[in-house]
Parts: C-alpha cells; sequence; structure tokens
C-alpha cells in the first residue's frame, strides 16, 4: 500500500471550544486510520510542511533489519527538514493487531500527528461479526512548544500554564461525539487505541462485558473485564458481544487522568459519556452504580499471551530506576536510569554503523544517552523501578517482552515520595 502524507499545519476546535493550530496530514485532522492485510508493505512517502523537522514512529512494529525506518529522531534519523521528503517502508509480514502511527520529533504526537494503524491478520483467531476503531486522547488548549516555552521562561511567580488536557473520543470532543451503533446480539471487536501523550484513559460500557483478546499487537488469552485502563501508547482488543434487546441504549463512559498534575476544581480527572445505540430515540437504561463493587479492569499480571510462551532464560540485567529532576522553579525532568538524556549531535543508530568494532563499546556513545549495548540475541532482563506516585508505561521499541514480576519497590527519596 502506497500512502502519500503531506505533513502540515491544520487549524480547528476538535475538543469544541479551543481554535487552535494542530498538524494534520492532507490538509486533515484528525488524521484518518490506515488498515493494511499482514504482508502488505506500507509506503508512507512523508513531504514535511512544517517549519520544523518531523519524522514518524510506527508504534509497535519490529522493523527488525529496517529500523532506520523506526522514527525517533537523533536516534535512528536525523528527522525530516523542513521542505523535504522522506519515504518509510513498514513491513507487516511478523505483525498482526492494532497499532498507531505517530509524530517522534518534537512531539508533534501531542499536537494531533497520530493515526490509528491496524494490521489485520490473514487468520482470524477469534470469532466476531464487526470491527470498530476507539481512540482515546488527551488534547491541551494551547500547541506543546507554547506550553514550553512558558514553563522554560523560568516564571518567577511560580506559575504554570493550564496543563491539564481535556479528551477527545474519535478525534473529538468526548461528550459530543457520535454514537456506537450496536445491533442486537452482534459480537463486536472493539480496538481500542490510547493516543494519549501524558494521561490515563479509562472506558467501559455500562451493562456490558468486556473480554480482552489482545494486548498491544499480542493476541491474548481472554480475560473478562468491566473496562480498560490504558496508558499512553496502550491498545487493547476486546470482544463486546451486544444484548438481544433494542428497547434501551447504554452509556459509554470515558475518564481521561494524570497522577502528574495537581488536581484542579471540576478539572481532575476529565469525564464523559457518551451512547452505545441499539435503536434512535430509545431512553438510555438507567444502571445505578454499585457500592460494594468496584469495577474489574485489566491486571498486566494476569493477562497471558496466547502463544503461551515460556519465560525465556535470562542472559543479563539491566536496571533502570525511574529518575525525577527539579530545578529550582519546580521544572521537573523524568529519566530511565541515572543519566538524563539528551540528544546527540548524530544519531546513535549512525554512529554504531560507522565506527566499525569499536561500536561494541559503550564509551563512543554520547554519555548523555545513558546507552547499553547488547549482544545478537542476548536475552535482557530489565527490572524498572519507579518509587514515586506517579505511574508511568514502559514502551520499548521494536520489542515485545513478557513481564515476569511486579510489586512494590520502595519509597522515592526526592522529587514527590510515595
Amino acid at each position: 500500500m502506497n500512502l502519500n502524507w503531506s505533513v502540515e499545519y491544520v487549524y480547528g476546535a476538535r475538543d469544541g471550544s479551543n481554535y487552535r493550530r494542530s498538524i494534520g496530514v492532507n490538509g486533515a485532522t484528525p488524521i484518518p486510520a490506515v488498515h493494511v492485510m499482514q504482508g502488505d508493505m506500507l509506503v508512507l512517502n512523508v513531504h514535511n510542511k512544517l517549519d520544523v523537522a518531523t519524522s514518524l514512529h510506527p508504534h509497535g512494529i519490529y522493523n527488525n533489519g529496517t529500523n532506520y525506518f523506526d522514527g525517533p529522531d537523533m536516534v535512528t534519523e536525523c528527522g525530516i527538514p523542513p521542505g523535504e521528503s522522506f519515504t518509510y517502508e513498514i513491513n507487516t509480514a511478523a505483525q498482526s493487531g492494532t497499532f498507531w502511527i505517530h509524530g517522534h520529533t518534537r512531539h508533534a504526537d501531542v499536537d494531533g500527528l497520530r493515526t490509528p494503524f491496524i494490521i489485520h491478520s490473514n487468520k482470524t483467531p477469534v470469532d466476531y461479526d464487526e470491527e470498530l476503531v476507539i481512540t482515546l486522547e488527551d488534547w491541551f488548549s494551547q500547541e506543546f512548544y507554547v506550553r514550553m516555552e512558558y514553563i522554560d521562561n523560568r516564571k518567577i511567580d511560580g506559575t504554570f500554564p493550564p496543563n491539564y488536557a481535556g479528551g477527545l473520543f474519535n478525534g473529538y470532543n468526548a461528550n459530543r461525539t457520535a454514537p456506537i451503533k450496536f445491533r442486537p446480539g452482534k459480537r463486536y471487536r472493539l480496538r481500542v487505541i490510547s493516543m494519549a501523550a501524558n494521561n490515563w484513559s479509562l472506558f467501559r460500557i455500562l451493562g456490558h462485558k468486556m473480554v480482552v483478546i489482545e494486548a498491544d499487537g499480542v493476541r491474548s488469552m481472554p480475560l473478562e473485564v468491566d473496562g480498560l485502563n490504558l496508558g499512553p501508547g496502550q491498545r487493547n482488543s476486546v470482544i463486546v458481544t451486544a444484548l438481544n434487546s433494542t428497547d434501551f441504549n447504554y452509556v459509554f463512559e470515558f475518564i481521561s487522568t494524570a497522577s502528574t498534575v495537581n488536581n484542579e476544581s471540576g478539572g481532575k480527572p476529565k469525564n464523559y459519556r457518551g451512547v452505545v445505540e441499539y435503536r434512535e430515540g430509545a431512553p438510555i437504561k438507567d444502571i445505578p452504580e454499585q457500592s460494594d463493587k468496584e469495577p474489574v479492569w485489566p491486571d498486566d499480571m494476569a493477562l497471558q499471551a496466547a502463544d503461551r510462551q515460556p519465560w525465556l532464560p535470562v542472559d543479563r540485567t539491566i536496571d533502570l530506576p525511574v529518575t525525577f529532576y527539579s530545578d529550582p522553579f519546580l521544572v521537573g525532568f523524568w529519566s530511565l536510569g541515572k543519566t538524563l538524556y539528551q540528544p546527540t549531535i548524530v544519531p546513535t543508530l549512525y554512529t554504531a554503523m560507522s565506527m566499525g568494532k569499536l561500536a561494541s563499546n559503550e564509551s563512543v556513545y554520547a554519555p548523555q544517552t545513558n546507552a547499553y549495548v547488547l549482544r545478537h540475541l542476548e536475552v535482557i532482563e530489565f527490572v524498572i523501578s519507579n518509587p514515586f506516585i506517579n505511574d508511568h508505561t514502559f514502551h520499548m521499541h521494536g520489542h515485545d517482552f513478557q513481564v515476569t514480576e511486579a510489586g512494590p519497590c520502595g519509597k522515592a527519596t526526592g522529587g514527590y515520595p510515595e
């Protein structure tokens, strides 16, 4: 499949109230979803009409042997300069499932450069009648770098820009979105994608159960839940069986929240409600909350991959503690490991390809990259400890991984103690 993408500025009020500049493709925002069949080669011819560099990352794709198409600027590429073009070739032979494509330079994804990327399997592992793609996003009233400039000015009075995002459901204000239409008795595969930059997204349909069958592009053993709790970048496919009656319509809930943001009056969390429509004009079914029963959300440790692969034998362990730094003006920086990452002058991949035998020496890479050199087919155990109150998702480009253990890791000694 060949697509020509012109990445450019567009204007609109996707949240229904803040008319602002954002980033779209071919004049469109939200950007239309990309659907391919497993085995297709997706060729993205990208022309950059922005006034800054840009790049694209196919989130969750292995790019095994082609990581120069992975997208992170100054890691695997330089970024596409303004007015220039670059072609990405994304091989889907080894994968199927629910993914997304987003900008990976100057946080362009925060301003709208993001869209679903669905790889349909040639063999349907689960029986269902129809499928729907659902996107959950956070959306700020100002462009990312407008907000960052405000923070970087180090306001002496300690004030910061409005930093609690609103929520978008399928690209628009979640309170004004079109209904999800169900037909009685049908089985639906909902591909739910959190394309948020900062906020966590909770999604459920009152009066309906969900069965998780896929997590982050990996087919899973069925797990029944009441709703989904997705961090930024996470995806789940669920099967929802529609009820047999058209007497009532039902409510879906989307909650957008972030532990990194102080509570605001009426602002945290952001709660949105929409309609699952069985019949146009039907009344909404009143389903009272059960005070003695908490909703069941997916537990990462309860999810099991459908291939039931046993734990891999570990060759080496690398500790990656979550670290928080702050300056006197309370501007904070997060890092993995004990070094605050800063971009390099030369992309890391280019250094690896040009240093010959020295490429296996970690010291040839800029010290601020906190680089680790791994041996081919080496099995690495990462121990990620987060002693802070803030939740963090962990995404590794080009790889799936096994979650083998989880639990408390102690308390933070600085920043925001637990």
